[in-house]
């Protein structure tokens, strides 16, 4: 059984730059999903949609964009926008669990309406030849949610539903639940993937033997973290490339140049660097020695210096 690797979205971090730059560095990746669209009830997409899914920025991947919402109406729109850029998925996101987004009836704040759901997706597809795939949560409140969205899903034609093995309450916290997820794979005629924890060599073998039948993984903030694991997953092995960290420095330049000149001034890039780091520091010898030496790094010049310093260091703990 062929194995596939997809890469979940992160909003703030998985956009256009960060994929290419991503696949050109390290690969493993078979598909990335897009973060989301959300339109809060204005018809119009955003520049930074736009420019995050035009072929020409994606010409060298496989790429889904996604959408978040609880409207019908959105949905179309879309699902319509989507199709004139040439594609033919629209991924819709019922899983993030941000208590803005879940208490305003989006995301996994809508998995306990299946009535809406099911609304969502007849018009879909009875309006638009669009094909639909689901990313969700098992829940907000509890894992039985995603058990009593199942009926009506299976109503549908839909390519995928990836579940995050969590529930929306939990955010990223703790651990995730197995043996819900385990509960939804006989509950649904559905293909599913599996999303939540592949932070490892490790802990994925130990996800794939535990499901044997699934062969779709989902990795998210590991990838982040780790941007060689999809590669050493696919390679069975969790022995870095010599070059490990040399590759890890042209990466991290590449996109801090592309953030540098898209963002203006230096507290956006401090910002945006700042929030990768938080993830990149989790794969190094000391990770929060790394996180204060980025956070207190207070300009540009400071922060190059310390990226320089971290990376030596590394390379002679490798």
């Amino acid at each position: 059984m062929a194995l596939t690797l997809l890469a979940s979205p992160l909003q703030g971090f998985t956009d256009f730059r960060f994929r290419n730059a991503f696949h050109h560095y390290f690969g493993g990746i078979d598909t990335f999903y897009a973060p989301y669209i959300r339109l809060n009830g204005k018809f119009k997409i955003k520049s930074s949609y736009q420019n995050d899914l035009l072929q020409e920025n994606n010409s060298t991947l496989n790429v889904i964009p996604q959408i978040i919402t609880n409207s019908a109406d959105e949905f179309l729109f879309v699902a319509k926008y989507v199709q004139s850029l040439g594609y033919n998925e629209l991924n819709w996101n019922l899983g993030c669990p941000y208590p803005m987004v879940a208490k305003s009836g989006m995301g996994s704040g809508l998995i306990c309406n299946p009535d809406k759901i099911n609304n969502i997706l007849e018009r879909a597809h009875q309006e638009t030849n669009i094909t639909v795939s689901m990313k969700m949560r098992m829940g907000y409140d509890n894992a039985k949610e995603i058990l009593d969205v199942f009926p009506i899903l299976d109503n549908y034609p839909l390519k995928s539903i990836a579940i995050h093995a969590r529930i929306g309450k939990q955010l990223y916290k703790g651990p995730v639940d197995l043996e819900a997820f385990t509960n939804c794979i006989t509950a649904t005629k559905h293909k599913l993937y599996y999303n939540g924890d592949i932070t490892s060599i490790e802990t994925f073998n130990s996800i794939k033997n535990r499901f044997p039948s699934l062969d779709h993984f989902m990795i998210g903030r590991g990838l982040i973290a780790d941007p060689f694991l999809p590669q050493m997953i696919k390679n069975n092995t969790n022995q870095y490339p010599k070059e490990r960290w040399n590759i890890f420095e042209e990466f991290h330049n590449t996109i801090y140049k592309q953030y540098d000149d898209y963002l203006s001034g230096p507290t956006p890039i401090k910002m945006k660097m700042l929030g990768f780091w938080e993830y990149f520091s989790q794969s190094c010898n000391e990770p929060k020695k790394v996180y204060k030496a980025i956070k207190k790094a207070t300009n540009p010049y400071k922060y190059k210096q310390a990226v320089s310093a971290i990376i030596n260091n590394e390379r002679k703990h490798s």
